[in-house]
């Protein structure tokens, strides 16, 4: 049985279930236990599982995610919350120079099961210092699993899937994601670690959205059917592993692809996946592999400067038009909310 539930409580119901499955589980970090609970996350979760298994930390961010290391390599499944992406590179070294090699440093005798929820996306002035996406990082790193649910319904699967599996996980969630809604399972589900997933069919042209531009990639989908073009719409889930089968099919379906990210663009998952589709599929491409991101420049914190920063679905839609060989530009269907919203609807809380 289903029913409609916002992506904030979709990620609550499944630390809950993982609370209450595995008595070795806990949740910890900033705000968790605050009255905002982590956009909505954590509300209500120290109240049923009590204070030594959820909890706040200091500001602490190397220390703490060395604690939840320790923890989980002497059996423990810890979910370790930091509020931003910008805040865990702090514990970059915890990460990336320790959880990341356990498993491979002791031969496969010990593994480090944790999980680790970081916040990404920008919103109401947050600017350079608190709106980083940061996923193609960790995605570099040999060891690490990092997933990006970009509905309800993959938030509470993957992140189930997540505290069950051995490896150490990074959780990148998108901050306007957590009042979306969707359809949810009530019971416990697992959706599998680093499987893609196509959520329109199309034949003109491949988008690949990662985390929130998911969303936008399907808007621009409904703005390019106005104009007789089927874009064929792929949710990545995924960036370590990342599912090669799946991205190809598509593109060798359409034979033509364009990644769409909340990030720079220079290194990054798009620079990947076209890397990918061209070693795999040149003869068979109608037009070279496009990805689109932000400018190289750190977010800006003023509206008239964010105007134009961001990619949403009238320039998803624009960019696969001129792949189309159409130039010309579709205009934006909602100009009147702030450029650091998604919409009305996006309620914060910060």
């Amino acid at each position: 049985m289903t029913r409609r539930i916002t992506y904030a409580e979709a990620l609550r119901e499944a630390q809950d279930y993982c609370l209450g499955a595995y008595p070795n589980a806990y949740l910890m970090g900033l705000g968790v236990s605050d009255p905002k609970g982590v956009f909505g996350s954590t509300l209500g979760l120290v109240d049923r599982h009590g204070p030594e298994r959820v909890f706040d930390i200091p500001i602490a961010e190397n220390a703490m995610t060395g604690v939840a290391l320790g923890s989980a390599i002497s059996g423990m499944r810890p979910i370790l919350t930091h509020q931003r992406v910008d805040f865990a590179i702090s514990s970059l070294e915890q990460i990336v120079n320790q959880a990341a090699k356990w498993h491979y440093m002791f031969g496969g005798q010990m593994s480090a099961p944790m999980v680790i929820r970081m916040v990404v996306g920008w919103g109401w002035g947050q600017g350079p210092q608190h709106s980083q996406s940061l996923h193609s990082w960790f995605a570099h790193i040999p060891g690490l699993r990092v997933i990006l649910p970009a509905s309800p319904h993959d938030a509470k699967g993957m992140l189930i899937a997540a505290v069950e599996d051995d490896n150490p996980v990074i959780c990148i969630e998108h901050r306007w994601l957590y009042g979306v809604s969707d359809e949810v399972p009530d019971e416990d589900y697992r959706v599998p670690l680093g499987v893609s997933q196509v959520l329109r069919q199309g034949t003109d042209v491949t988008v690949v959205g990662v985390s929130y531009m998911t969303v936008e990639c399907l808007r621009a989908a409904e703005l390019l059917a106005e104009h007789g073009v089927t874009a064929e719409v792929v949710d990545l889930r995924s960036v370590r592993p990342l599912d090669h089968e799946t991205v190809l099919a598509s593109a060798q379906k359409t034979g033509r692809i364009l990644t769409v990210d909340q990030a720079h663009s220079i290194c990054g998952i798009g620079s990947q996946i076209s890397s990918l589709v061209t070693e795999h599929l040149f003869p068979e491409l109608l037009c070279a592999p496009q990805h689109l991101g932000i400018p190289e420049h750190p977010a800006p914190s003023s509206p008239a400067l964010a105007k134009n920063f961001y990619p949403l679905a009238h320039e998803i839609a624009s960019r696969c038009m001129k792949m189309l060989g159409e130039p010309g530009e579709i205009p934006s269907r909602d100009l009147a909310h702030p450029a650091d919203q998604p919409d009305h609807t996006f309620q914060g809380p910060f």
